[in-house]
């Protein structure tokens, strides 16, 4: 028997590598099949090992097509046929903690396991990220990643925990082959300062299809209920994918929510957290080597990393006792609390794209969102996110001075807004003239329909 299996797209634009999942009655157990499109031209279908059972068969393939098409799955594919089948590739890798590297055809991307040594080269995640397409790399210099998760964990009151800095991750693959690459990362967050974020564990699934100009993720922590700046937070996080262009040079260098951007800027936070420090470094009278390290690498607080204002409170780093900790994070967030609602910082509606590096502390805070957009403007690269439930905030950072860019699920003093379970699709290319249409496809998928055929 042979199935047809009809794809039909409920959008007007072309997809270009659209991953097709369509699920057959019968039992196969080839790895590989051949599927022929309406031209007569060959499709890879790659057998679902983790979704496949029971007399049921679970396939992907990568798709190019406007409007609709049709498959008609044939046969396996022979091993003298998979040896030339085109597909992901795996490379060698370039960070010590590098889990696999791979050739997407459209991403030369590194996913690293973390080395918990709490420094920037330390993180679990993305690590390095290339575009196939013109060469350009997102995070050049490995000190940064894509798909971090931070708040409730990285907050004044846990004491500044940044899990992909202070762990590591076992990594699962779950599904390997030409067409889709799944692994799932699992680790436990260290403890901080709360009882009740204390021994939470964590997995991230991770999808690469390949040819395709985005991947897919979804973050699940164990359950969890806490305040954070004030807040009732329960299985919320903020999930932070961060990008490097050095100093003077921002990759991304515009943000844009769909159907307009409603956010406020600058980040009082941050000042305080920066006064603090520069307070503790002057005063503090705890005594041991790591606070005089700590100093000697703070005395020209202006030019000094961002890490290292947090670092200095965090509990992981024991650079300060607990009880210091406590009480200087209680004075930061209790200023930070009543500056965050001031008057003085107005709701900003706009349906333009907003200039962050413009703004105070290059920060903006914009409002609920599924689709958004951050784009550099000269050349027209752009990475849009749509997540299926909507975070209720976000914190976007473009610093020119550093070249940093963030884009993070929080809202001020780092609350995070994401609810946990939900799928986040991430396109990366040049996309800046018609971001909302790639956030649009994100969205909404082809509907299939498969029948079969003797």
């Amino acid at each position: 028997m042979s199935f047809i299996i009809d794809i039909k797209d409920p959008l007007a634009a072309p997809r270009i590598h659209e991953p097709v999942v369509f699920q057959v009655d019968a039992d196969l157990q080839e790895g590989l099949w051949w599927a022929i499109n309406e031209n007569g031209e060959p499709v890879v279908c790659q057998r679902l090992a983790s979704a496949s059972g029971g007399g049921r068969t679970s396939f992907v393939a990568s798709v190019s097509f406007s409007g609709s098409t049709r498959l008609t799955l044939k046969e396996p594919v022979s091993a003298p046929q998979a040896r030339d089948v085109k597909g992901i590739v795996v490379l060698e890798g370039r960070e010590e903690d590098c889990f696999v590297r791979l050739d997407t055809g459209a991403f030369d991307l590194e996913l690293c396991s973390g080395t918990a040594k709490g420094l920037g080269s330390s993180k679990w995640g993305i690590r390095h990220f290339r575009s196939k397409a013109d060469g350009f790399e997102l995070l050049p210099s490995g000190n940064n990643a894509i798909g971090g998760f931070y708040g409730p964990f990285f907050t004044p009151e846990n004491g500044l925990i940044n899990p992909p800095e202070h762990t590591t991750v076992r990594i699962e693959t779950i599904e390997q082959g030409p067409i889709l690459h799944h692994y799932r990362m699992r680790g436990t967050i260290p403890d901080g300062l709360l009882d009740e974020l204390k021994g939470k564990a964590f997995s991230i699934d991770w999808h690469f299809i390949y040819g395709s100009p985005f991947f897919q993720r979804r973050y699940l922590v164990d359950d969890f209920s806490t305040v954070i700046n004030g807040r009732s937070v329960t299985n919320r996080i903020t999930v932070g994918d961060e990008f490097e262009g050095g100093p003077g040079e921002l990759v991304f260098d515009r943000f844009a929510a769909y159907g307009g951007t409603r956010y406020r800027a600058g980040d009082p936070y941050a000042g305080e957290l920066v006064a603090m420090v520069a307070e503790t470094v002057a005063n503090s009278t705890s005594t041991g080597g790591k606070l005089e390290e700590f100093r000697s690498q703070l005395s020209d607080i202006e030019s000094a990393h961002w890490d290292l204002y947090w670092r200095l409170f965090c509990a992981w780093e024991n650079v300060l006792p607990e009880h210091e900790i406590r009480e200087r994070l209680a004075r930061v967030r209790a200023a930070s609390h009543v500056k965050a609602d001031l008057n003085d910082r107005p709701w900003i509606l706009t349906e333009e794209a907003v200039d962050v590096s413009a703004v105070p502390h290059a920060t903006i805070f914009p409002g609920p969102a599924t689709k958004t957009v951050e784009y550099h403007e000269p050349s027209g690269r752009a990475m849009v996110w749509w997540t299926s439930a909507a975070s209720g905030a976000f914190q976007i950072v473009q610093r020119r001075q550093s070249g940093w860019v963030n884009w993070g699920t929080n809202g001020e003093n780092e609350c995070p807004e994401l609810p946990l379970g939900c799928d986040i699709k991430t396109a990366y290319g040049r996309f800046a003239d018609h971001w909302a249409v790639i956030a649009d496809q994100l969205e909404t998928p082809p509907i299939i329909a498969v029948s079969g055929i003797s």
